[in-house]
């Protein structure tokens, strides 16, 4: 029980979970997982990989690779979350500062706003795309001015937003209950794609015997390493928003074991299989269709799939896979943080409200028009930002606190956690640190420029670098920080 807790710091939904809330098992981490894998820009990762030159193996384990590497810090992060029952922004006071933690809480929030809009865009794509089909292609139209997306495409996209914030109403419970449901019927439908391409094809098409750019005899024979080590980091970025939030789900976790166990049965082997599946039925729609050209979007295929009973189950998978991914993975974490920022005047549902807008103005197709910006640009450019944070968190709770925290001064502007005008410098400092050496790679990646060089190279570490740079850093500022209060 919360002792004197700042009426400015704290409300309903950020408190700690009690005893009677922590009641999600290894099946319901799990099933929350699967939930939020399953989703069109998985689909499309191994694909996008292969439209940078990697042959089909390559581009599963690369997938493979940075899930596993990512599971670590979402696993060490997770446990203040199951310990504590503190949500993410709550958690980042202890090491940022009461004040402080408003900067890691709202950086992961504009991410989350950019996911929101992408998984949206997919979504309504879907309803798009076979409705073309029911109406045989009665909603293809020119392209509107700014927006660049026809009357039906953009009429789609809104369609789909308004469900969502109507689910966002019914309450944040409501999400465990749809990701449980969601996860076998995904994997199962996720499967009959994949026995659906082999059956057509007569097996996968081209991409079994299909070389990469890469391969010998190919045009860029022996340059493997200069995609595989981007996307490694590109795959890494991919989830590294949840390794920051993650502690938003596992406070509901019953015990370590379960958000441990959850967590190492749900990611990588789910993101794995599904990357296969992708690129598998993607390869395999070069010989079902006669036009020879392959199909990486699920939303297109499933306009080409014919067949009235075909269309609604499409149209019901892909809705149930993009609103499991979208409800979990963005709006949580994103209302959190709003919350964090005012307590007294913003609620979850409000929070998701302000998502959601913000999800809607910033033209999500645009950040998703080309495989190489969505991959190299956005996913590795946010990763810049998290990966410092992410160390932050996880040196301040393992290293510097030794897993020991006062629960009733993070909800106090008197206690250990609150540091000269509620920011704590060393977060502060050891988070610039971090970011500052990937910032030129990223201009020139975004504006075209890159040829290579050292900020080039930098940048194609991008996670790494500023997780290993804000990491070390902040624990020697801490170390001195703390020797400067033992000496005075």
């Amino acid at each position: 029980m919360l002792e004197n807790a700042d009426p400015s710091l704290i409300n309903d939904d950020i408190r700690p979970t009690t005893e009677k809330e922590r009641h999600w098992s290894v099946l319901n981490m799990a099933s929350l997982w699967v939930g939020m894998v399953v989703c069109v820009p998985t689909y499309m990762l191994a694909g996008g990989l292969v439209d940078q030159g990697m042959n089909w193996k390559q581009a599963v384990l690369t997938v493979m690779l940075g899930n596993v590497i990512i599971l670590v810090p979402m696993i060490l992060n997770g446990h203040a979350g199951t310990k504590y029952g503190v949500p993410f922004p709550v958690l980042a006071r202890a090491s940022f500062g009461i004040h402080g933690a408003h900067i890691p809480a709202l950086l992961r929030a504009l991410v989350a706003c950019g996911w929101f809009g992408i998984q949206t865009w997919f979504g309504g794509s879907a309803i798009y795309q076979l409705l073309n089909v029911l109406t045989d292609g009665g909603l293809v139209g020119d392209a509107l001015p700014v927006l660049g997306v026809n009357a039906g495409q953009f009429v789609c996209f809104l369609g789909f937003w308004a469900i969502q914030v109507w689910i966002i109403f019914r309450g944040i419970q409501s999400i465990r209950i749809l990701e449980t449901l969601a996860a076998p019927f995904l994997l199962v439908m996720g499967l009959a794609l994949l026995w659906w391409a082999y059956a057509k094809a007569d097996g996968f098409g081209p991409m079994l015997s299909a070389k990469g750019q890469f391969d010998e005899g190919m045009p860029r024979e022996g340059e493997f390493m200069s995609a595989f080590l981007p996307g490694v980091t590109a795959m890494v970025g991919f989830w590294a928003t949840l390794a920051l939030n993650i502690p938003d789900f596992t406070r509901y976790a019953r015990l370590q074991r379960d958000q441990i166990l959850g967590q190492a049965i749900g990611l990588p082997a789910t993101m794995t299989l599904f990357a296969f599946i992708g690129v598998a039925v993607t390869s395999a729609t070069m010989v079902i269709f006669t036009d020879g050209k392959a199909v990486p979007d699920p939303t297109v295929l499933a306009g080409k799939m014919g067949g009235g009973f075909s269309v609604v189950a499409s149209l019901f998978a892909l809705s149930i896979a993009t609103l499991s991914t979208n409800l979990a993975a963005n709006v949580v974490s994103p209302a959190n943080a709003m919350i964090n920022a005012a307590p007294g005047r913003i609620t979850y549902k409000i929070g998701g409200l302000i998502t959601a807008l913000i999800g809607l103005l910033i033209f999500p197709w645009k950040l998703i028009e080309t495989s190489g910006g969505y991959i190299f640009t956005w996913l590795i450019g946010y990763s810049a930002l998290l990966g410092p944070i992410v160390a932050i968190l996880i040196v301040d709770y393992f290293l510097v606190r030794r897993m020991k925290i006062d629960i009733d001064d993070l909800f106090s502007k008197r206690g250990r956690y609150w540091y000269r005008g509620g920011f704590n410098p060393a977060a502060i400092i050891a988070f610039v640190v971090g970011v500052l050496p990937n910032v030129p790679g990223f201009i020139r990646k975004a504006t075209g420029t890159d040829d290579g060089n050292e900020f080039d190279q930098i940048y194609t570490y991008a996670w790494f670098v500023g997780f290993f740079l804000a990491g070390t850093l902040y624990w020697l500022l801490m170390s001195l920080q703390r020797s400067r209060g033992a000496s005075s």
